[in-house]
Protein backbone atom coordinates (compact mmCIF):
# COMPACT_ATOMS: atom_id res chain seq x y z
CA UNK A 1 0.00 0.00 0.00
CA UNK A 2 1.24 3.47 -0.92
CA UNK A 3 2.13 5.94 1.80
CA UNK A 4 1.01 9.55 1.91
CA UNK A 5 4.18 10.82 0.28
CA UNK A 6 3.98 8.33 -2.58
CA UNK A 7 0.35 9.31 -3.27
CA UNK A 8 1.24 13.00 -3.33
CA UNK A 9 4.18 12.32 -5.62
CA UNK A 10 1.98 10.32 -7.97
CA UNK A 11 -0.54 13.16 -8.15
CA UNK A 12 2.23 15.67 -8.85
CA UNK A 13 3.65 13.44 -11.57
CA UNK A 14 0.19 13.13 -13.11
CA UNK A 15 -0.08 16.92 -13.34
CA UNK A 16 3.42 17.22 -14.80
CA UNK A 17 2.72 14.51 -17.38
CA UNK A 18 -0.51 16.24 -18.41
CA UNK A 19 1.24 19.56 -18.92
CA UNK A 20 4.30 18.23 -20.73
CA UNK A 21 2.49 15.73 -22.96
CA UNK A 22 0.19 18.47 -24.24
CA UNK A 23 3.23 19.82 -26.13
CA UNK A 24 4.62 16.39 -27.05
CA UNK A 25 7.15 16.16 -24.22
CA UNK A 26 7.82 13.19 -21.97
CA UNK A 27 8.22 15.28 -18.82
CA UNK A 28 11.58 14.06 -17.47
CA UNK A 29 12.70 17.49 -16.27
CA UNK A 30 9.40 17.84 -14.41
CA UNK A 31 9.64 14.38 -12.88
CA UNK A 32 13.16 15.11 -11.69
CA UNK A 33 11.93 18.36 -10.16
CA UNK A 34 9.17 16.58 -8.26
CA UNK A 35 11.40 13.76 -7.03
CA UNK A 36 14.11 16.22 -6.02
CA UNK A 37 11.70 17.89 -3.60
CA UNK A 38 10.86 14.64 -1.78
CA UNK A 39 12.69 11.97 0.17
CA UNK A 40 13.79 10.53 -3.19
CA UNK A 41 16.16 13.49 -3.51
CA UNK A 42 18.66 11.46 -1.48
CA UNK A 43 18.84 8.83 -4.22
CA UNK A 44 21.84 8.79 -6.52
CA UNK A 45 21.66 10.90 -9.68
CA UNK A 46 21.73 7.76 -11.82
CA UNK A 47 18.67 6.40 -10.00
CA UNK A 48 16.76 9.62 -10.65
CA UNK A 49 17.76 9.75 -14.31
CA UNK A 50 16.85 6.14 -15.01
CA UNK A 51 13.40 6.43 -13.47
CA UNK A 52 12.78 9.70 -15.32
CA UNK A 53 13.70 8.02 -18.59
CA UNK A 54 11.35 5.12 -17.86
CA UNK A 55 8.47 7.54 -17.23
CA UNK A 56 9.47 9.39 -20.39
CA UNK A 57 9.04 6.20 -22.43
CA UNK A 58 5.44 5.89 -21.27
CA UNK A 59 4.37 9.48 -21.83
CA UNK A 60 6.29 10.16 -25.04
CA UNK A 61 4.83 7.04 -26.65
CA UNK A 62 1.28 8.17 -25.85
CA UNK A 63 2.00 11.74 -26.97
CA UNK A 64 3.43 10.59 -30.28
CA UNK A 65 0.46 8.33 -30.89
CA UNK A 66 -2.02 11.18 -30.45
CA UNK A 67 -0.08 13.74 -32.46
CA UNK A 68 0.65 11.27 -35.24
CA UNK A 69 -2.95 10.11 -35.38
CA UNK A 70 -4.08 13.73 -35.63
CA UNK A 71 -1.89 14.17 -38.71
CA UNK A 72 0.79 16.45 -37.25
CA UNK A 73 3.82 14.18 -37.71
CA UNK A 74 6.32 14.95 -40.49
CA UNK A 75 8.54 11.84 -40.86
CA UNK A 76 11.32 13.56 -42.80
CA UNK A 77 11.68 16.27 -40.17
CA UNK A 78 11.76 13.79 -37.30
CA UNK A 79 14.01 11.28 -39.03
CA UNK A 80 16.99 13.60 -39.35
CA UNK A 81 17.01 14.50 -35.67
CA UNK A 82 16.37 10.95 -34.46
CA UNK A 83 19.05 9.20 -36.52
CA UNK A 84 21.68 11.74 -35.51
CA UNK A 85 20.78 11.64 -31.82
CA UNK A 86 20.70 7.91 -31.04
CA UNK A 87 24.45 7.17 -30.70
CA UNK A 88 25.10 10.39 -28.80
CA UNK A 89 22.23 9.83 -26.37
CA UNK A 90 23.67 6.37 -25.75
CA UNK A 91 27.10 7.83 -24.95
CA UNK A 92 25.57 10.54 -22.77
CA UNK A 93 23.68 7.94 -20.76
CA UNK A 94 26.83 5.87 -20.38
CA UNK A 95 28.82 8.60 -18.65
CA UNK A 96 28.08 10.52 -15.44
CA UNK A 97 28.52 14.30 -15.41
CA UNK A 98 27.50 16.80 -12.72
CA UNK A 99 28.08 20.48 -12.06
CA UNK A 100 26.31 23.58 -10.70
CA UNK A 101 27.73 25.77 -13.47
CA UNK A 102 26.15 23.54 -16.09
CA UNK A 103 22.78 23.74 -14.31
CA UNK A 104 23.00 27.53 -14.19
CA UNK A 105 23.84 27.89 -17.87
CA UNK A 106 21.09 25.45 -18.81
CA UNK A 107 18.54 27.40 -16.77
CA UNK A 108 19.52 30.65 -18.49
CA UNK A 109 19.20 28.96 -21.88
CA UNK A 110 15.72 27.65 -21.11
CA UNK A 111 14.52 31.04 -19.87
CA UNK A 112 15.92 32.72 -22.99
CA UNK A 113 14.16 30.21 -25.23
CA UNK A 114 10.86 30.66 -23.40
CA UNK A 115 11.02 34.45 -23.81
CA UNK A 116 11.82 34.15 -27.51
CA UNK A 117 8.96 31.70 -28.05
CA UNK A 118 6.51 33.91 -26.21
CA UNK A 119 7.35 36.80 -28.53
CA UNK A 120 7.00 34.85 -31.79
CA UNK A 121 4.42 36.29 -34.18
CA UNK A 122 1.55 34.38 -35.82
CA UNK A 123 3.55 33.14 -38.82
CA UNK A 124 3.97 29.69 -37.26
CA UNK A 125 0.25 29.32 -36.68
CA UNK A 126 -0.30 30.15 -40.35
CA UNK A 127 2.06 27.41 -41.48
CA UNK A 128 4.85 29.71 -42.73
CA UNK A 129 7.72 27.32 -42.08
CA UNK A 130 10.78 26.05 -43.93
CA UNK A 131 12.14 22.52 -43.54
CA UNK A 132 15.72 22.30 -42.24
CA UNK A 133 18.62 20.99 -44.29
CA UNK A 134 20.36 17.82 -43.15
CA UNK A 135 23.52 19.80 -42.39
CA UNK A 136 21.46 21.95 -40.02
CA UNK A 137 19.34 19.32 -38.32
CA UNK A 138 21.86 16.49 -37.91
CA UNK A 139 24.37 18.37 -35.71
CA UNK A 140 21.50 19.73 -33.62
CA UNK A 141 20.08 16.25 -33.13
CA UNK A 142 23.48 14.85 -32.16
CA UNK A 143 24.19 17.62 -29.66
CA UNK A 144 20.75 17.43 -28.07
CA UNK A 145 20.99 13.65 -27.90
CA UNK A 146 24.24 13.86 -25.96
CA UNK A 147 22.87 16.50 -23.57
CA UNK A 148 19.78 14.36 -23.01
CA UNK A 149 21.87 11.42 -21.91
CA UNK A 150 24.07 13.49 -19.63
CA UNK A 151 21.28 15.46 -17.94
CA UNK A 152 18.69 12.68 -17.70
CA UNK A 153 15.96 14.01 -19.99
CA UNK A 154 14.61 13.14 -23.43
CA UNK A 155 15.67 16.32 -25.19
CA UNK A 156 12.30 17.88 -25.92
CA UNK A 157 13.07 20.97 -23.84
CA UNK A 158 15.97 21.63 -26.24
CA UNK A 159 14.50 20.44 -29.54
CA UNK A 160 11.08 22.09 -29.48
CA UNK A 161 12.27 25.68 -28.98
CA UNK A 162 15.00 25.17 -31.58
CA UNK A 163 12.54 23.88 -34.18
CA UNK A 164 10.09 26.70 -33.51
CA UNK A 165 12.62 29.51 -33.30
CA UNK A 166 14.19 28.41 -36.59
CA UNK A 167 10.68 28.13 -38.06
CA UNK A 168 11.20 24.54 -39.12
CA UNK A 169 7.69 23.45 -38.08
CA UNK A 170 4.41 24.60 -36.58
CA UNK A 171 3.89 24.06 -32.82
CA UNK A 172 1.91 20.84 -33.27
CA UNK A 173 4.31 19.42 -35.86
CA UNK A 174 7.17 20.27 -33.50
CA UNK A 175 5.31 18.46 -30.70
CA UNK A 176 4.97 15.31 -32.82
CA UNK A 177 8.67 15.39 -33.69
CA UNK A 178 9.64 16.03 -30.08
CA UNK A 179 7.56 13.10 -28.81
CA UNK A 180 9.28 10.52 -31.02
CA UNK A 181 12.67 12.15 -30.49
CA UNK A 182 12.20 11.97 -26.72
CA UNK A 183 11.17 8.32 -26.80
CA UNK A 184 14.17 7.29 -28.89
CA UNK A 185 16.64 9.32 -26.84
CA UNK A 186 15.26 8.06 -23.55
CA UNK A 187 15.55 4.46 -24.76
CA UNK A 188 19.11 4.99 -26.05
CA UNK A 189 20.26 6.78 -22.90
CA UNK A 190 18.65 4.16 -20.66
CA UNK A 191 20.40 1.43 -22.62
CA UNK A 192 23.74 3.19 -22.29
CA UNK A 193 23.20 3.64 -18.58
CA UNK A 194 22.33 -0.05 -18.22
CA UNK A 195 25.40 -1.21 -20.12
CA UNK A 196 27.61 1.01 -17.97
CA UNK A 197 26.73 -1.22 -15.01
CA UNK A 198 24.73 1.42 -13.16
CA UNK A 199 21.26 -0.15 -13.42
CA UNK A 200 19.10 1.04 -10.49
CA UNK A 201 15.49 0.86 -11.70
CA UNK A 202 13.11 -0.31 -8.95
CA UNK A 203 9.81 -1.70 -10.23
CA UNK A 204 8.16 -1.11 -6.86
CA UNK A 205 8.69 2.64 -7.15
CA UNK A 206 8.19 2.76 -10.90
CA UNK A 207 4.79 1.03 -11.03
CA UNK A 208 2.62 3.61 -9.19
CA UNK A 209 4.46 6.53 -10.73
CA UNK A 210 4.16 4.94 -14.15
CA UNK A 211 0.41 4.53 -13.72
CA UNK A 212 0.11 8.22 -12.78
CA UNK A 213 2.00 9.51 -15.81
CA UNK A 214 0.11 7.09 -18.06
CA UNK A 215 -3.14 8.85 -17.16
CA UNK A 216 -1.62 12.32 -17.38
CA UNK A 217 0.08 11.56 -20.67
CA UNK A 218 -3.13 10.32 -22.24
CA UNK A 219 -5.19 13.33 -21.16
CA UNK A 220 -2.56 15.96 -21.95
CA UNK A 221 -1.52 14.70 -25.37
CA UNK A 222 -5.12 14.15 -26.46
CA UNK A 223 -5.98 17.75 -25.55
CA UNK A 224 -2.86 19.13 -27.21
CA UNK A 225 -3.16 17.14 -30.43
CA UNK A 226 -6.90 17.34 -31.05
CA UNK A 227 -8.34 20.38 -29.30
CA UNK A 228 -5.79 23.07 -28.37
CA UNK A 229 -5.07 25.81 -30.97
CA UNK A 230 -1.48 26.09 -32.29
CA UNK A 231 -0.82 29.26 -30.30
CA UNK A 232 -2.02 27.68 -27.07
CA UNK A 233 0.35 24.74 -27.58
CA UNK A 234 3.20 27.23 -27.97
CA UNK A 235 2.23 29.12 -24.81
CA UNK A 236 2.08 25.87 -22.81
CA UNK A 237 5.55 25.06 -24.12
CA UNK A 238 6.77 28.39 -22.71
CA UNK A 239 5.36 27.38 -19.30
CA UNK A 240 7.08 24.00 -19.57
CA UNK A 241 10.43 25.59 -20.37
CA UNK A 242 10.18 27.96 -17.39
CA UNK A 243 9.24 25.03 -15.16
CA UNK A 244 12.27 23.10 -16.41
CA UNK A 245 14.54 26.10 -15.77
CA UNK A 246 13.16 26.43 -12.23
CA UNK A 247 13.84 22.76 -11.69
CA UNK A 248 17.51 23.18 -12.55
CA UNK A 249 17.85 26.13 -10.17
CA UNK A 250 16.16 24.15 -7.39
CA UNK A 251 18.69 21.38 -7.79
CA UNK A 252 21.54 23.87 -7.57
CA UNK A 253 20.14 25.06 -4.24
Amino acid sequence: MLGTEEVLIALALLVVATLYSSVGHGGASGYLAVLSLTSFATMEEVWLKQHAWCLNLIVAAIAFYHYQRAGHHIPRLTGIFVVASIPFAFVGGFILVDGALYDTLLSITLVWASVRLFRLDSDLANGLVERPLVVQAAPAGAGIGFLSGVVGVGGGIFLSPLVLLRRWATPKAAAATAALFIWVNSAAALTGSYLSGQWMVETGALAPFGAAVLIGGFVGSRLGADFAPQRRVRIVLVVVLLFAAARRLLLIG
